[in-house]
This record gives structure tokens, C-alpha cells and sequence, in this order.
């Protein structure tokens, strides 16, 4: 206990109750898993505050439309360099240090947004902010690691709830908002909820040791990544899964707005709008499926949602355009079900392997941000140009692919194994997967898994 650190960021001191005990680890409850995904709810908000700001940027900087849509790219682009460089990190230093520091440079530049008065200075700052909003990246995996596995599915649900509740939430306050006031002052409620999410992190996030017991460096981490990345038959059927059941998401939800606001239905904004309301639902059942997940193997899970996710898009393919029931039903259960898929999928992520969690899931939502812009970019062409049917068939198509590229690699193979049923097909979890990892039964403090097998 003599080396366990006492200050955060070498001279902010840590509260006693939350320093680090081996003997008597921290309990993960549900006071920190709702302060997790609330951190995360107002972090993700962060890459979407500007959406509906374009306009008020384009007459307040005097830049053109197409100018202003340069915010959100660059934030959500840098974003996605923050996942592959600042959040590994999580692997190799203490997360409670990582968190608390990148928390006070993203409420700092966010303040930075702000206050500039030149375009050019407002889309350097977007730069790093973007690279900084890292938060949920080390939130996620360190749940995983502390919560009791029997529970792992549906702590993971709750935050992932709290990181797709930041997208609505972000459009409705920054809407609201810059109705009636300036679009400065939607950045000053973000700087005030960051300095709130700040001040209960310090009070509550555990202090952890970092788990780089073999004295990992930085460009080791990236190389470890990159390995990880080619070298995991698991991470790769994922990852793959991922990318599409992501981008038939982004599809659906981009081209109900065509959809609703073309005829037979010719909806106005506002109706459309309150589609949103039934995205809400399917936030609210996530964690639900997080239990249902918790008693299968992660396999498993992902198989059945994809073929019922499948069948609401099955039913979207038929059904849409003659009557506005099927819409909504169609809506409840694809958003309900591949959210059920992706809890599932990073239960499968994170049983690779403890040491890694941080890295794993980083890749992990590298590729779930690429298939939201792929989903977003060929579901809208292909909407526009042959159709509803082939829109909605577009994501029936990935869920479909998805699922094939799930039954190629069974649920119980050995770790390096890329194709096959070895093991057979039971849904319970076994003892390894149990505790959290397939086929190694290292230590989650150590780094000794830095990568993969060879």
C-alpha cells in the first residue's frame, strides 16, 4: 500500500475512500454506473452540440453554409484520432489520472469554443477538442473491468444507453437553446455540465492501478493495437459485425426523415421529429437486453439479435410506405434489438483479454464511427435514387452479411482459431469467460496479453 498514489495529476490529493485496496477492492454500484453514463451522455453531446448551429455559424463567423459544415467533420474526425492515440492509454497509466486529465483540457477548450471571435480559430480549437472527448472510451472498459461478471452485460448497457442518449440530448438542448439565445451559450452549458461530470468524477471514479505490468511505452501500446487489430480472429468477427449493424443503424434513422417526409406520408418536421421520442424507448430498453445478454454467451446474444433485428427490417421492406404502423414497429424493434447486438459484441470484445480492455474497445468503435458514415453516406444515395425498398433492403442486406460473418466462427473456439465449431454450440458462458477472458487466465492488473498470441 506504500506505493499506491494519494494525489491525482501529482498534486490534487484523492479522497481516502476511493484509493486503491487489493484486499478490499472497490464495489461497483449503481451510483457509479449511473455517473458513468451520464459522463458519457454529456461527453458524446459534445460532437453534436453543432448540428443545429450551422446556420448561426455561418452569420456569426460570415462563412457559407458548406464552411460551416467544416465543425462537425473536424470534431468528429479528430475524435476518431483521439480513439486510436489518447484512450490506449487507459492500458498503461491509472485511468482515474487519465480521466480527470483529459476532463479538465476538454472543459477547457470547450470554454476556448466559446469565447473565439475568427472562424479559422474556432475550427483549430474543434481540432482538439475533438481529439480530447475521450471520456467515454475510458469509462466503458474500465465498467467492464470492475463490475461483478455476473452483472458485466448490464453495466455495459447502462452506459452504452448514456453514450446514444448524448446524441439526442445534444440535438434537443442545443435546438432549444439557440431558439432563444445566442449558439455561445449552448457551449457554455457544456463547459458547466463537464465541470459537473468533473467534480463527480473526482469524488466518486476509484483509483485503479494501471495494468502495465511490463512496462509498456507508448509506441509498444500503438504497435500492440495494430496487432490486436490483424491478429484477432474474435476482435475481427466483431469488428466486421460491427461496422455493418452500425451503418444499417445510421441508414435507418438518415432516411426515415425521407421516408416520413415524402409521400404517401408527407409529415411535417415536427412529426418526424417525434420519431426521436421512440429512439428514446429503445435507450430505455437497452439495459434490459443487458440482462438478457449477461445469461447467454456473447455469441449467442449477437445471433439473436441480429436475425430479430433482421426481421423488423424484413417487416420495413414490406410494410413501409403503405401504412405509418409498421414504421413504428419497425422503429421499436430495430433500434431495440441491434443495440441488443452491440451490447453483445463488446461483451465479446472485452472477454479477449482483461489486460487489453481499453485498446480493444478503442478499435471497437473505430470501426462502429465508420460504419455510421458509411451508413449515413450509401443508405441516403441509395434511398434517393431507387427507393424506400432498396433503402430499407440496403440494411436488411449488412444485418444479413453480419449475420454470416457470425456463424463462420463459433462460440467456444480457441482463441487464435478463425473458423469452425470446436467446442460446439452451448449458450451457457464457461468458467474462463466467466471471469472475463477466453483462453488465458492472466491477471487483469497486468500487461503480460500486450499482444496478441503469435
Amino acid at each position: 500500500m506504500s506505493s499506491t498514489p494519494t494525489k491525482d495529476l501529482g498534486f490534487i490529493p484523492i479522497p481516502r475512500r476511493l484509493h486503491y485496496d487489493p484486499v478490499r477492492p472497490f464495489q461497483f454500484g449503481i451510483g457509479l454506473n449511473v455517473l458513468f453514463a451520464f459522463a458519457c451522455t454529456f461527453m458524446v453531446a459534445n460532437l453534436f452540440y453543432c448540428l443545429p448551429l450551422l446556420i448561426q455559424f455561418s452569420e456569426s463567423f460570415g462563412v457559407s453554409y458548406f464552411g460551416s459544415s467544416r465543425a462537425p467533420t473536424l470534431l468528429q474526425a479528430r475524435y476518431t484520432t483521439g480513439l486510436f492515440v489518447l484512450a490506449p492509454l487507459g492500458d498503461i497509466i491509472r485511468r482515474r489520472q487519465l480521466l480527470l486529465g483529459v476532463l479538465i483540457c476538454s472543459t477547457t477548450l470547450t470554454l476556448c469554443l466559446a469565447l473565439v471571435r475568427n472562424w479559422d480559430a474556432f475550427l483549430a480549437v474543434s481540432f482538439f477538442a475533438g481529439a480530447l472527448n475521450v471520456v467515454p472510451p475510458i469509462l466503458l472498459p474500465l465498467a467492464a473491468d470492475i463490475a461483478p461478471s455476473s452483472q458485466r452485460a448490464f453495466v455495459v448497457s447502462i452506459i452504452v444507453s448514456g453514450l446514444i442518449m448524448g446524441i439526442l440530448v445534444a440535438r434537443v438542448v442545443a435546438g432549444v437553446i439557440a431558439q432563444f439565445a445566442q449558439w455561445r451559450v449552448v457551449h457554455y452549458f457544456a463547459v458547466g455540465v463537464q465541470s459537473i461530470v468533473l467534480v463527480a468524477c473526482y469524488a466518486m471514479v476509484p483509483d485503479y492501478p494501471g495494468k502495465n505490468a511490463d512496462n509498456l511505452g507508448y509506441w509498444g501500446l500503438i504497435k500492440s493495437m495494430v496487432l490486436f487489430a490483424v491478429g484477432e480472429p474474435q476482435l475481427i468477427q466483431a469488428c466486421l459485425v460491427n461496422l455493418l449493424s452500425s451503418a444499417g443503424l445510421s441508414n435507418f434513422w438518415v432516411t426515415l426523415t425521407f421516408l416520413l417526409g415524402g409521400p404517401p406520408y408527407n409529415y411535417s418536421t415536427l412529426l418526424i421529429g417525434l420519431f426521436g421520442v421512440i429512439g428514446i424507448f429503445g435507450v430505455c430498453m437497452t439495459p434490459l437486453t443487458g440482462r438478457l445478454v449477461d445469461k447467454l454467451h456473447p455469441w449467442h446474444g449477437s445471433i439473436l439479435g441480429s436475425i430479430l433485428c433482421g426481421c423488423f427490417q424484413l417487416l420495413l421492406v414490406g410494410a413501409a410506405g403503405i401504412h405509418v404502423a409498421p414504421v413504428i414497429v419497425a422503429t421499436l424493434g430495430i433500434d431495440v434489438f441491434c443495440r441488443m447486438l452491440q451490447v453483445s459484441l463488446q461483451m465479446s470484445i472485452f472477454s479477449i483479454s482483461a489486460a487489453a480492455t481499453t485498446r480493444l474497445n478503442a478499435i471497437s468503435l473505430i470501426w462502429v464511427f465508420l460504419g455510421q458514415v458509411m451508413g449515413a453516406d450509401v443508405g441516403s444515395r441509395v434511398f434517393l435514387e431507387y427507393g424506400r425498398r432498396a433503402g430499407a433492403g440496403l440494411s436488411l442486406g449488412w444485418t444479413g452479411l453480419g449475420l454470416l460473418i457470425l456463424l463462420v466462427r463459433g462460440p467456444h473456439c480457441r482463441r487464435k482459431t478463425w473458423f469452425g465449431y470446436e467446442g460446439g454450440f452451448g449458450a451457457k458462458k464457461n468458467a474462463e469467460q466467466t471471469d472475463g477472458e477466453i483462453g488465458e487466465k492472466g491477471s487483469a492488473h497486468s500487461v503480460s496479453d500486450n499482444s496478441p498470441h503469435t
